[in-house]
């Protein structure tokens, strides 16, 4: 019970910590010119991000940890330092595109066009895992690939309309 709690406190506090970021982030980008795009659906995005980790208070507090599907996330959270290192003052949670940048084609990027929308995934669904909720796991994954759908068009569109080509 005690881990349970204290792995959902410091998943919080590590998505509160990325929110400060990207708030840090979007306002520089803005600043230099940036132009946001498809801020219509980003209510969508936090309020299922908001509900997952919600959810996960009141049905996870005081389940066991199965310890395997808690190193695969860890691992999640390797990927996701490494997306966000290899983006750097470019990465933010909403879609914002500079005139005259281009794409970043380092660290995952070099590999996959939306690596943090892979990883994203992977711990929507191995979370509620390492808690035994398949559930859970199941239904907030759908949800997620439904908002990450709305999500990579609007990216898409937004870079194609910017001149930058997306991939």
């Amino acid at each position: 019970m005690i881990a349970s709690v204290v792995i959902l406190i410091l998943v919080t506090v590590q998505r509160l910590g990325e929110l400060v970021l990207a708030r840090r982030n979007t306002a520089r980008l803005l600043a230099n010119g940036g132009v946001e795009t498809g801020a219509g659906h980003y209510p969508l995005i936090v309020g299922l991000h908001a509900a997952w980790l919600i959810g996960l208070f009141i049905l996870a507090w005081d389940q066991p940890v199965n310890w395997i599907w808690m190193a695969v996330f860890v691992l999640l959270q390797l990927a996701r330092v490494w997306v966000i290192a290899s983006l750097g003052g470019r990465w933010t949670t909403r879609i914002i595109t500079v005139p005259g940048e281009t794409l970043v084609r380092r660290g995952p990027y070099r590999f996959i066009s939306h690596p943090n929308y892979l990883v994203v995934a992977a711990e929507i669904a191995v979370l509620p895992l390492a808690f035994g909720l398949f559930g859970y796991a199941a239904v907030f994954s759908i949800l997620n690939a439904i908002v990450l759908t709305i999500r990579i068009m609007a990216e898409s569109r937004a870079l194609s309309e910017s001149g930058t080509p997306a991939v």
